[in-house]
């Protein structure tokens, strides 16, 4: 029998997110009849390092944000030639740094919103970019300090001064419309989702609380829209080299007529597991149950060594 081990906690902003995937995870990986063995991660690397010691067959890998989707603890299951689930360092680090993927976006012919990186300085001073428009935190997920300024708004400074994302931050133009989400599994897109959220956007508590959204699967949009944003996602994936399940992220600006636009938001290499998470709804969709989506991703996991 298959033993993995199931890393969930970590010492994100999306620590909570990460238990309550964990937890599905477990449970599902034991109805699949892996011998399941959890490690919630906290500060101490070298608890953790201790778990895996003897060293699982598989680490299923279900932390979120920094520390656990950004390459980090790829490296390190790397280093001790462990094969792990989702993508490897690289492509984490790659898909993590919001201004290094718009870069391999672009670079791939990819549509990405017109932004910059600013210094929270800059910003303080004077509005980045024509209103309306986004700032982000350049290396969270899961909209942890997402906001969108608007005409007429008087945020900017408090925004500023209660900043605790770093130096800088992503700036990047609003793009109107729908929110519409397409997971990957492997080189296959699975359908394209649609979000409605009950707050002004998919935030926080629109991903997580029950009640939070509303999803539509499969989107009701223009055919041409929807299949543009399969093959979006796939190559996405790719431009990334990201492996296993990912989750592309996209605004869809249908207010001027259908087809429309759609612009390209981000890549999560690390797509939440959660009860009311995106990617196993598809893969339910497309007549996947949960313990054989899980189980998939551990048969297809890797490692560099």
């Amino acid at each position: 029998m298959k033993r993995v081990a199931v890393l969930y906690g970590g010492i994100s902003a999306e620590r909570e997110v990460s238990l309550s995937s964990g937890a599905q995870v477990i449970a599902a990986l034991r109805e699949a009849g892996f011998a399941v063995q959890p490690v919630e991660v906290g500060a101490d690397l070298a608890a953790v390092l201790a778990a895996l010691d003897p060293k699982p067959d598989v680490v299923f890998n279900a932390l979120h944000g920094r520390f656990g989707e950004d390459g980090v603890i790829q490296g390190v299951l790397d280093w001790l030639g462990i094969p792990y689930t989702h993508s490897g360092a690289r492509a984490s680090a790659l898909a993590m740094d919001k201004a290094a993927s718009r870069a391999v976006f672009a670079a791939a012919g990819l549509p990405i919103a017109p932004g910059r990186v600013v210094t929270m300085a800059e910003f303080a001073g004077s509005d980045p970019l024509k209103l309306p428009y986004v700032i982000k935190p350049l290396n969270e997920g899961s909209s942890v300090g997402v906001e969108i300024l608007r005409e007429g708004g008087n945020r900017r400074h408090a925004i500023a001064e209660g900043w605790q994302f770093g130096p800088q931050a992503l700036v990047e133009e609003f793009i109107p419309g729908r929110e519409l989400t397409v997971g990957v599994l492997g080189e296959t897109a699975l359908t394209v989702t649609e979000i409605s959220a009950v707050h002004a956007f998919y935030d926080y508590e629109s991903k997580y609380a029950a009640g939070g959204s509303a999803h539509t699967l499969p989107a009701t949009i223009h055919p041409q829209a929807a299949a543009r944003a399969l093959q979006l996602a796939v190559a996405a994936h790719r431009s990334l080299g990201c492996r296993g399940a990912t989750r592309a992220d996209f605004r869809y600006d249908d207010t001027k007529g259908e087809p429309g636009r759609l612009v390209l938001l981000e890549v999560n290499t690390q797509p939440g597991l959660t009860p009311t998470s995106l990617l196993p709804e598809q893969a339910a969709y497309r007549g996947m149950a949960f313990p054989a989506l899980c189980a998939w991703m551990v048969e297809n996991a890797a490692c560099r060594a």
